[in-house]
């Protein structure tokens, strides 16, 4: 498979794979041009031909997520991104207020609506101090909660430094205390086998990173424990009678058309990762992963990573005495792609204390040993590169 794109003329090489994966797979392509081809009807919107092919291409595809996380086609809903799913989740869990805890890692996709909630005098939030141990993380967590908590949002993999969190603990400590349970799965659906038997409630999900669709997909999937009330009311194809939103999922939460040729070519980047297997690909990413660490070792460069914890494969690094930014400039006047910055977490960069940020590396599938060495000896002379930066 192709390894790299074409960028001016140049070939760049894409490691920033936990933005979105690129390149996606051929038959994610394939899918997306039969889909714009054939399926234009308005899924759920009339009983015609057009749109009953379209709706049953929609359901297939609702159908193959929910078998993927062992959850229910019926509590599978789709939405444009991950941050729209969380958006979703902890707005419709919190809307009545209450109290929310958030990890001390959270991107602000979950950190935004739930400051957002606070500042209008909804509800009140804590943020939960990631430990040097999961034990001590679950126990940061535990400490936190209070009468009036409803929920725990916490990512079950950070997306600065690809830190796994202890969320199958975390997922116990809500059940323990009847608590909703929020688990973002940007950076780790796709890579680590997420189910909803780990005891997920809403699990929160993009569907164009570690499951290789396209963009402008995400998923939202409930156990059906929590009653998620809706963050927009539109048309949904059901109850069209009714000026009242539909109260039963996934209509309440799909308001308006949907990204129906997006989500059908999703399909096909979960089948992608269905053969691949989750365990697979989470191997060969990591051991592209600890061969861009060890070749860096006896370098100047610092690596963000914790002996004691577990990593998906981000890695992030500074070079000393260069910003972030100056770094991927660098890095991307020779062909590498590499995302700098506070990668929209200050929560992560606050904890790390990473006041400038951090540059990441982040690989897929269809990256390659030699491009790991190619970058790695950029780093390692930076000094011979740096002078215009």
């Amino acid at each position: 498979m192709v390894n790299f794109c074409e960028s001016g003329g140049n070939m760049t090489i894409n490691f920033d794979n936990a933005a979105t994966t690129f390149p996606k797979p051929v038959t994610v392509a394939q899918s997306l041009s039969e889909a714009i081809r054939k399926y234009g009807g308005n899924a759920g919107r009339g009983g015609h031909t057009l749109t009953m092919q379209t709706s049953e291409k929609v359901f297939e595809t609702r159908n193959a997520v929910a078998d993927f996380f062992g959850g229910e086609p019926e509590n599978t809903v789709f939405t444009l991104n991950c941050t729209h799913s969380l958006n979703l989740a902890i707005h419709g869990i919190m809307q009545n207020g209450g109290h929310i805890i958030i990890s001390g890692i959270e991107h602000n996709s979950s950190a935004r609506p739930v400051y957002a909630l606070a500042e209008k005098g909804i509800c009140k939030f804590s943020i939960a101090e990631v430990g040097q141990n999961d034990d001590e993380t679950v126990e940061n967590f535990r400490k936190l909660i209070r009468k009036n908590t409803k929920a725990i949002v916490c990512t079950i993999a950070g997306n600065v430094t690809g830190q796994i969190m202890p969320y199958r603990q975390l997922a116990s400590l809500c059940r323990e205390k009847g608590l909703c349970f929020i688990a973002d799965g940007a950076q780790a659906c796709g890579i680590l086998d997420v189910k909803m038997s780990d005891g997920i409630n809403i699990l929160c999900t993009s569907g164009h990173k570690g499951l290789y669709g396209p963009t402008g997909t995400g998923i939202l999937i409930s156990d059906g424990s929590f009653n998620i009330s809706p963050l927009m009311q539109g048309g949904t194809g059901s109850s069209s009678f009714n000026l009242k939103q539909p109260d039963f999922l996934p209509d309440s939460l799909e308001s308006g058309t949907l990204n129906t040729v997006g989500i059908i070519a999703l399909k096909s980047g979960i089948e992608f990762v269905y053969e691949k297997t989750p365990a697979k690909i989470h191997a060969y990413e990591t051991k592209l992963c600890k061969r861009f660490i060890n070749q860096l070792e006896n370098s100047d460069i610092i690596i963000y990573r914790n002996s004691n914890c577990s990593y998906v494969p981000v890695v992030s690094f500074n070079i000393p005495d260069m910003k972030p930014e100056q770094t991927a400039a660098m890095l991307d006047s020779n062909g590498f792609c590499l995302r700098a910055g506070f990668h929209c977490a200050p929560l992560a960069h606050h904890s790390l204390g990473t006041t400038d940020g951090t540059v990441r590396f982040s690989p897929s599938v269809f990256n390659t040993e030699k491009q790991v060495d190619s970058l790695v000896k950029i780093i390692k002379n930076h000094k011979k590169f740096r002078k215009s930066y």
